[in-house]
């Protein structure tokens, strides 16, 4: 079954060529596009994508604030969404992650990577521009001065400690569970343990985590 995927950017041929490079894809369905982020919301609404592909900068109703309505927690039925900008800008990477984005990605990622950041979301992963991620967890390991990491809620396993290692070093489920000769859904369940245990939302945070307790992959 394909991915169903909602393309928004406010510049028609941007919008256009996302759509055509993520079509062209066997596995991938682009199923509507929007122009400002009023109408994507809509739109997702409306149709239920597997994944939203939103840019930032959009009129109306910027990426960001689209991002909250669709997968914040306060989405009654949130949806996965990649958010995809021209501006490598911290800023940018915080607001998108902490409004409950599950990729965040530069236009000059390429279509491979583009691919892989749709279905990683598609499938409860997440993916960020190597460039992104690598600046991002240096400024949270450096953290502020004086700062102690927050202890998990119980030790983590063995197996769990691999998995979180995995997860900060940029492996998607599916890689993790080749690499640790395990079941991908044993695989989910140890990155929800995790997650639980560290009282964090998403995979990044447990990446910034992993470095900020010196866990470093």
């Amino acid at each position: 079954m394909s991915i169903r995927v909602l393309v928004a950017d406010d510049q028609e041929l941007i919008r256009t060529g996302l759509a055509m490079i993520l079509d062209a894809q066997p596995d991938i369905d682009v199923v509507a596009t929007a122009a400002d982020g009023l109408e994507a919301v809509r739109l997702a609404e409306r149709l239920r994508p597997d994944v939203c592909l939103l840019d930032v900068r959009m009129p109306v109703l910027d990426g960001i604030a689209a991002t909250r309505r669709l997968a914040g927690p306060e989405a009654a039925h949130p949806l996965a969404v990649v958010v995809i900008t021209t501006f490598d800008l911290d800023e940018y990477v915080y607001g998108a992650l902490r409004a409950g984005a599950r990729g965040f990605l530069l236009k000059d990622a390429g279509p491979a990577l583009l691919g892989q950041a749709v279905r990683a979301a598609a499938q409860g992963d997440a993916l960020i521009a190597p460039s992104v991620t690598t600046r991002l967890l240096s400024v949270f390991a450096a953290g502020e001065p004086g700062t102690v990491p927050r202890q998990p809620f119980e030790p983590l396993t063995d197996r769990e400690e691999q998995v979180l290692r995995a997860v900060a070093a940029g492996h998607t489920n599916t890689e993790i569970a080749a690499g640790l000769f395990i079941s991908l859904s044993t695989v989910k369940t140890h990155v929800a343990s995790v997650m639980a245990k560290l009282g964090v939302r998403n995979r990044v945070e447990m990446a910034i985590w992993a470095y900020e307790t010196g866990r470093k992959p």
